[in-house]
C-alpha cells in the first residue's frame, strides 16, 4: 500500500471532521440522550409515586370503608335501641292510660249502681206505697210516712 497525498488528504479531512463533530456535534447529541435518560427517569419515578399514591388512597379507602360501615352498624344499633326504648314507653303510657280508663270505669260503675239504687229505693217505695194503698184501700201519704218508705226501700234492696 502506497501512503499517498489523497490518502493523506483523507485522513487529515477525517480527523478534521472528528474534531468537528466532537466539539459542535456530540455535546447537543449528548445533552439530548442525557434529558431524555433524565426524562424516562423522571417518568419511571412518577410511575412509582403515582403507584404508592394508589396503593396509599386504596388503603385509605378501605379504611375509611371500614369506618363507616362500622358507624352505620352502631347507627342501627341505637336505633334498634330507640326503637326498644319507644316501645317499652308506648307499653308503659298504655298500661298506665288502661289502668286510668279502668279506675275511672269502676268509679262510674260504683256511681251508676248508687244512682241506679237510689232509684230502685224510689221505685219500690212507690210500688210499697201502691201496695199498701190496695191493701188498706185508701190513699197513703208519701211525705208522710216518708222515713217509713225510706227503711222499707233499705229492707228490700238489701236482700
Amino acid at each position: 500500500m502506497q501512503i499517498n497525498a489523497t490518502l493523506i488528504g483523507q485522513a487529515l479531512a477525517f480527523l478534521i471532521l472528528i474534531a468537528f463533530t466532537w466539539k459542535f456535534v456530540w455535546p447537543p447529541l449528548l445533552g439530548a440522550i442525557e434529558a431524555r435518560q433524565k426524562k424516562i427517569a423522571d417518568g419511571l419515578a412518577a410511575a412509582d409515586r403515582g403507584q404508592q399514591d394508589l396503593d396509599n388512597a386504596k388503603s385509605e379507602a378501605l379504611a375509611i370503608v371500614r369506618e363507616a360501615h362500622g358507624k352505620a352498624t352502631q347507627i342501627v344499633d341505637q336505633a334498634a335501641r330507640r326503637a326498644g326504648e319507644m316501645v317499652d314507653d308506648a307499653r308503659g303510657t298504655a298500661a298506665t292510660e288502661g289502668e286510668r280508663i279502668v279506675t275511672a270505669a269502676r268509679n262510674e260503675v260504683v256511681t251508676e249502681t248508687a244512682r241506679v239504687r237510689g232509684e230502685l229505693r224510689a221505685e219500690v217505695a212507690k210500688l210499697a206505697v201502691a201496695g199498701a194503698a190496695q191493701v188498706l184501700k185508701r190513699e197513703v201519704d208519701a211525705k208522710a210516712h216518708a222515713a217509713l218508705l225510706d227503711e222499707l226501700a233499705e229492707r228490700i234492696v238489701a236482700r
